[in-house]
């Protein structure tokens, strides 16, 4: 297990090493594979990166955020700018069903309802948003919806599991219960967590995935 001061200095290296996050002050507390990222940055995209860079560091069980956002003068939008900007960038995205998706804004909250039919769509949507200057938070609350009327497999998703490189040997055990599926175990990262996440959503017919799989120590 990694010391607190071996594991700060890794996820201070990380925020380094990407280049969007180069020019930040991002300071890192790291207590008992406990991350908190505090400091201030000059857009949502860059606060989204710290946090998808911390996430992926060997040893980092939990993250706190407390990372402000702060504009500069010529990023600040109104609302109407910003609403129209996401509304281009969803539209842009062929992932995308066109007016399948809700915008509303308030005080550069953006927040994204509907229903899609795949998890990805969800994630290509946030993706897409999320890069729109001016937004200054991101609540993503498309539910996805199904029309597939077959069962979930549940051996399709624990193979699929099986396969990925970065889950190989993890106790991951996956529960089936109508569209919804259940992931418990162990993992040993954060990157981990989200690969068996994803694995899970990628099966035909799923609406909702718990993740509860645990982040553990590595021996």
């Amino acid at each position: 297990m990694k010391t607190n001061r071996q594991l700060q200095i890794d996820v201070i290296e990380a925020i380094k090493w990407e280049p969007l996050l180069k020019q930040t002050k991002i300071a890192v507390e790291a207590n008992e594979g406990i991350i908190t990222l505090s400091g201030i940055v000059d857009s949502f995209i860059k606060k989204s990166a710290a946090v998808n860079t911390t996430k992926k560091v060997n040893g980092v069980k939990a993250l706190v955020e407390k990372i402000e956002i702060q504009l500069n003068a010529d990023d600040e939008k109104s609302d109407a700018e910003i609403a129209m900007g996401v509304l281009s960038a969803l539209k842009a995205n062929r992932d995308i069903p066109v007016d399948s998706v809700q915008i509303e804004v308030e005080d550069g909250h953006v927040t994204l309802d509907g229903k899609l039919e795949w998890n990805h769509q969800k994630q290509a949507a946030q993706q897409s948003a999320s890069i729109v200057e001016g937004i200054k938070m991101l609540t993503n609350h498309i539910e996805i919806e199904t029309d597939n009327p077959d069962d979930i497999e549940k051996e399709e998703i624990e193979q699929a599991i099986a396969r990925n490189w970065a889950l190989n040997n993890q106790d991951i055990q996956v529960c089936v219960s109508g569209n919804k599926v259940t992931l418990k175990g162990t993992v040993h990262s954060f990157y981990q967590r989200d690969v068996a996440e994803k694995m899970a959503w990628n099966a035909p017919g799923v609406c909702v995935v718990n993740n509860e799989l645990i982040i553990g120590d590595i021996k």
